[in-house]
C-alpha cells in the first residue's frame, strides 16, 4: 500500500501508456514505469499491446480509500490539486482559470491564492452525483458553475464544476485534460483585460495569430 502504487493504479484509464500515466500524476517515468512492473507482478494491473488497465478491482478500491484518507488529513497543494481529478475515474477536462493556466504550462494566473485555489473542470452532466461522491470522500469542497466566496469554502483548494450535456472536448497538454486551445482563447477574449499576458503567452509559445493588445 504505497502513495506512489496508490496514485498510479487511480490515474489509470484503459489504453493510458506509462508515460501518459507520469504526467497524469507528475511522477518521473523511470519511478512509474518501475512500479508499473511491480504492480503487475502482483496482478493488481496489465500492460498490455493497447496500454494499460486495471484487474484486481477490488484493490483498486483499497487503494482509493488509503489515498482519500490520506489527503483528507492535510491541506492540498497545487500541485496535488491537478493529480486528484484524476482518481475518479471519469472524464473533464481543465476550463476557464485553468485552461488559462495549463495552455501556458502554468505561465498565467489570476485571481487565485494559496489560501483560495480553486479549480475549474468541465464534467459530464451524468457524472454529477458521482463528482459530488467522489470529492466528498477526499473532503474537498466544490460547487457547480459558480465560484464560491472564499470564505465560504473550507480549505485552500476546491473545484468548480461545469457539467455539459454533450461531448466533452479534450486536448492534452502535460499530462492535463483541457478545453481545445481555440476554445480556450476564446474564453478568455471574453474578459480580455483579466487575460492579455496569457493572450500574449499563447501567441508567442503557440505562434498564433492573436492580437494580445487591449484595445482602446
Amino acid at each position: 500500500m504505497d502513495p506512489t502504487a496508490s496514485k498510479i493504479v487511480l490515474a489509470i484509464q484503459r489504453g493510458d501508456s506509462i508515460n501518459r500515466i507520469a504526467s497524469k500524476i507528475d511522477i518521473s517515468y523511470s519511478w512509474v514505469y518501475d512500479w508499473i512492473e511491480r504492480l503487475e507482478n502482483a496482478d493488481i494491473i496489465v500492460n498490455t499491446d493497447n496500454g494499460l488497465q486495471i484487474v484486481d478491482h477490488e484493490m483498486r478500491q483499497q487503494y482509493a480509500e488509503m489515498t482519500a484518507a490520506l489527503y483528507s488529513r492535510d491541506p492540498i497543494s497545487q500541485e496535488d490539486a491537478y493529480v486528484i481529478p484524476h482518481f475518479a475515474g471519469m472524464e473533464f477536462a481543465y476550463t476557464e482559470i485553468d485552461a488559462a493556466y495549463v495552455w501556458t504550462q502554468g505561465g498565467y494566473q489570476i485571481a487565485r491564492s494559496h489560501d483560495d485555489y480553486p479549480v475549474f473542470i468541465e464534467v459530464h452532466d451524468r457524472d454529477v452525483d458521482r463528482w459530488i461522491g467522489f470529492f466528498q470522500q477526499f473532503g474537498i469542497d466544490m460547487t457547480i458553475n459558480e465560484r464560491p466566496d472564499a470564505s465560504d469554502v473550507n480549505g485552500n483548494v476546491h473545484y468548480v464544476l461545469f457539467p455539459k450535456t454533450n461531448d466533452i472536448d479534450t486536448e492534452w497538454v502535460d499530462g492535463n485534460p483541457v478545453i481545445p486551445l481555440d476554445t480556450a482563447v476564446d474564453q478568455m477574449i471574453e474578459n480580455r483585460p483579466a487575460y492579455e499576458p496569457a493572450l500574449e503567452i499563447i501567441a508567442d509559445e503557440y505562434d498564433r495569430d492573436i492580437d494580445a493588445r487591449t484595445t482602446v
